[in-house]
């Protein structure tokens, strides 16, 4: 019963309880001892008085054999006193208390026999037979007697041989201030027990940990707050992992539905030039008679459509190895102006078979770490997307510097796009005008290759149409930090 109430109790207050037990324990064994020792030398010093006495008796019984003038003397000065003289056998020879001698032998009273062995000896509270009183005997052996001093135990030599009760009373005091000091520091000990027992809960329990709840300012709440707050960081770091995994395993599963999907539309895609290269050639070879004006006109089919399955190639070529081989693709230094106006005499020709002019704004040195090659393909995709469908009479290609970045436009005074096409042109064979896109010679991965090109040139890129009309592609990319240094693969 008593162990099952114990362990019911909180742990401080267990802590609590068998501190005051040992307090108590502690002042209790103090004041007892205490106690003893107090009464002891009280004893010893009666003792002491009644052997100055036996002293005084033991000079006169060796000058006159007589104590009776001594005896007279000394009631005087100590009310009561009972004086015994008792030879060595045993048999008393003496008693003032007494009117008639008692014949019974005295060896055996603990004061005599003491005193037999070492000279001296006392008995505290011994009732005597003789006169029926209590009395405090002390017994001192000189010769061939033995001189017994007495004084009755009254209430006045009780009260003289009782202890101080003002000490115990102060072991008391001193008890209650330890039991107050103790309830506070183990208040503290316990706050830390009940804070940590919260923690292990809902650590048990896989709950979010988190260090708000304060412990006391101690370096036991330092060490508490510690593990709390180690732990916390474990659990994020966990969670941190778990977040990642799932977000790695989503990309994963994104790069696998992509290349899927890019498969099929590929698939899709090469359907066409397929089909018209396998119908020309069959359309020859079953006609060899065919005349020569005819025949030239479907090589000259196949030839277009070959030249449409090398463009789809090539593309698909570009965007697998920015997304799969994107750390094999070196960085180095290079002058974006320059592939700028490289790419814009590359195409005057064919701006001017469409009826458009390409206008350069770029002369000043455009530094940044990048891949020449993969840059050239963002701005020749984007020219020809403008000459192919814009349908506008100019390209501008401007330039700002933008602190750490610089930004690139490449704009046109076409047709634009419609809004709800915006959003998604640069997906993967993403076309808004299908018939017009296949006659043009598109893939539908130009703007997506321009896209990925430049996250992979850590910039960005953003596609809007223009209030007085036609579109605007806003590139943004990072400008190399120092002249001299190499950039980073």
């Amino acid at each position: 019963m008593v162990m099952a109430l114990w362990n019911k109790l909180t742990y401080h207050r267990r802590l609590f309880l068998g501190l005051v037990l040992y307090s108590v324990l502690l002042v209790s064994c103090v004041a007892i001892f205490q106690y003893y020792r107090e009464r002891q030398f009280k004893v010893e010093e009666l003792n002491l008085q009644l052997q100055t006495v036996n002293e005084r008796l033991h000079s006169e019984l060796a000058d006159t054999d007589s104590v009776h003038a001594s005896v007279e003397s000394l009631s005087r000065s100590f009310p009561g006193l009972r004086i015994s003289v008792i030879d060595s056998g045993g048999c008393v020879l003496y008693d003032n208390s007494l009117d008639s001698i008692p014949h019974n032998n005295h060896l055996g009273r603990k004061e005599i026999a003491d005193a037999m062995r070492g000279g001296e000896g006392y008995s505290i509270r011994r009732h005597s037979e003789s006169t029926g009183q209590t009395y405090f005997y002390s017994a001192m052996k000189g010769g061939k007697y033995i001189v017994r001093s007495a004084v009755p135990y009254s209430m006045s030599l009780q009260h003289l041989l009782a202890a101080d009760f003002g000490f115990l009373w102060f072991m008391v005091g001193i008890t209650f201030v330890m039991c107050v000091i103790g309830y506070f520091a183990i208040r503290k000990v316990g706050e830390h027990v009940r804070r940590l027992n919260r923690f292990a809960e809902k650590a048990e329990k896989g709950e979010r940990i988190s260090d708000a709840e304060p412990f006391p300012e101690d370096e036991l709440g330092e060490i508490s707050s510690h593990i709390v707050c180690l732990y916390a960081r474990l659990q994020q770091a966990m969670l941190d992992r778990d977040r990642e995994h799932r977000a790695a395993m989503r990309e994963q599963q994104d790069k696998i539905r992509i290349k899927r999907q890019l498969t099929n539309n590929i698939n899709h895609e090469l359907k066409t030039p397929v089909a018209s290269v396998k119908a020309c050639l069959e359309t020859v070879l079953k006609y060899k008679d065919m005349d020569a004006e005819k025949r030239e006109e479907f090589l000259l089919r196949c030839y277009k459509a070959n030249e449409r399955l090398d463009r789809l190639l090539n593309d698909v070529s570009t965007i697998t190895r920015l997304e799969d081989g994107s750390d094999n693709v070196r960085k180095e230094p290079i002058d974006v102006s320059e592939v700028i106006s490289d790419v814009c005499y590359e195409f005057a020709p064919e701006a001017d078979v469409h009826g458009m002019k390409i206008i350069n704004n770029v002369d000043a040195p455009a530094r940044i770490c990048g891949n020449a090659v993969l840059m050239a393909s963002i701005f020749r995709n984007l020219i020809s997307n403008a000459l192919s469908y814009s349908g506008g009479t100019r390209i501008n290609i401007t330039k700002e510097d933008a602190g750490e970045n610089l930004i690139f436009t490449v704009s046109d005074d076409g047709c634009g796009v419609s809004s709800e096409h915006l959003p998604h042109i640069f997906e993967r064979f993403y076309r808004i005008d299908k018939g017009r896109s296949r006659r043009a010679g598109g893939t539908g991965l130009g703007l997506s290759i321009v896209k990925n090109a430049v996250i992979w040139h850590e910039g960005s890129i953003v596609a809007t149409n223009l209030r007085a009309g036609g579109l605007v592609f806003t590139i943004t990319l990072p400008k190399q930090r120092d002249e001299g240094m190499i950039c980073e693969d």
